[in-house]
């Protein structure tokens, strides 16, 4: 395969929305704002359609580059690279139509190899959407669970008890609600052997942080609803962290975001996981442990996150920038108790979902990153 540096593509920019006129399988750029530099494809979706000045459309006008080849090529990470150098500004980052001269992507000299490579590319990124759409009906159906087993309880062969419509006497009326009768109502504090948030601001500061090896630190991007992340990790000196055995994590406690915003809510919980070291809780992320023989950590997890769970949260938050709760607060949600061995029957059903949820997500990366070595050796000429 031979390429051929193409330093100029033909393009068309329009900045009135009559005049930008969008044709099918338009590149587009973003030309201001946060997402400056930020690239898509239109497909032709609607029957006529246009663009502001806050987009640049590449055009190639006389067939030369595919289309669909052009949109992976200005994808492709050194191509952006090369963009993000153009961009100017800071309070209001830009670009102008200079940088389509300034920026080279190399191209096949036969349409058809630029069609064929599209046509690879095109074929991942199907798969790509096909993955993405499939974990978010996994996710409204493990919401959906989680509303029926929260509120409705399995029944001895293990299955979810008839609804409160269709057998009233199963149910008895509660501060959340219709329950199962033989829930008995409680709140997070009645439950709690301990609930506590993390060390005062002057009993962990900036300069107790250390470079791994060290003790773990939990803080509020690790807490996801349901699930830890471990993508980001902080550690102090076991020293320190000896002053702070009263904010000690093991590994099954409950992990609850005191603070939130819009896209991670105040009360979002995890578990702790069992193959990670002890740590120590930061300030505004809890650590709870339920009391032995009443409620199982995992269910209280599960519980927290239930919409029920949510709504009574969303009625003791505070703040105006930031939205908080404390601790006193989160001792007052109602809950539903169920029997030990319900509850582990419910927490089972439910990380079974999370287990699918997970292997799915694991399928879609694999599928980024093989999208990633393709679009590597497709769009990059031999040197």
């Amino acid at each position: 395969m031979t390429f051929a540096n193409l330093n100029r593509v033909p393009r068309s920019f329009f900045k009135s929305m009559p005049k930008g006129r969008l044709q099918a399988l338009d590149v587009l750029i973003n030309k201001d704002g946060a997402q400056t530099g930020k690239v898509g494809l239109y497909r032709g979706e609607f029957e006529e359609a246009c663009v502001n000045e806050h987009l640049f459309i590449l055009r190639n006008g006389d067939g030369s580059v595919d289309q669909r080849f052009l949109y992976y090529a200005v994808l492709l990470p050194e191509t952006q690279a090369k963009i993000q150098r153009r961009i100017t500004g800071s309070a209001q980052p830009g670009l102008n139509t200079q940088f389509v001269d300034a920026v080279t992507i190399a191209v096949p000299s036969l349409p058809e190899q630029q069609r064929r490579i599209a046509e690879i590319l095109e074929t991942v990124d199907e798969a790509i959407e096909q993955t993405e759409a499939l974990i978010a009906k996994q996710q409204q159906v493990k919401a959906g669970l989680m509303h029926d087993l929260f509120t409705r309880g399995l029944a001895p062969d293990g299955q979810l008890r008839p609804s409160h419509t269709e057998a009233p006497e199963l149910y008895h009326e509660t501060p959340l609600g219709w329950l199962p009768k033989d829930w008995a109502p409680d709140t997070i504090g009645g439950v709690s052997d301990s609930l506590i948030d993390g060390p005062f601001g002057s009993n962990l500061k900036t300069e107790h942080y250390v470079i791994e090896p060290g003790v773990r630190v939990v803080r509020l991007q690790n807490v996801g609803a349901t699930e830890y992340d471990d993508s980001e990790r902080a550690f102090i000196s076991e020293a320190h962290a000896g002053f702070l055995l009263k904010n000690q994590v093991l590994p099954g406690d409950v992990l609850i975001a005191g603070l939130g915003e819009e896209t991670h809510v105040v009360g979002r919980a995890c578990c702790y996981p069992p193959d990670l070291p002890p740590a120590i809780n930061k300030a505004d992320c809890f650590r709870l442990r339920c009391r032995a023989g009443k409620m199982l950590n995992a269910f209280a997890m599960f519980f927290l996150n239930t919409a029920g769970a949510q709504r009574q949260i969303r009625r003791y938050e505070q703040g105006v920038t930031r939205l908080r709760i404390n601790t006193g607060n989160l001792k007052k949600v109602a809950t539903g108790v169920p029997g030990i061995p319900e509850q582990a029957a419910i927490v089972e059903k439910l990380q079974a979902g999370i287990a699918q949820v997970e292997s799915t997500h694991g399928h879609l990366a694999k599928l980024r990153q093989l999208k990633q070595g393709l679009m590597q050796v497709l769009l990059t000429p031999p040197s």
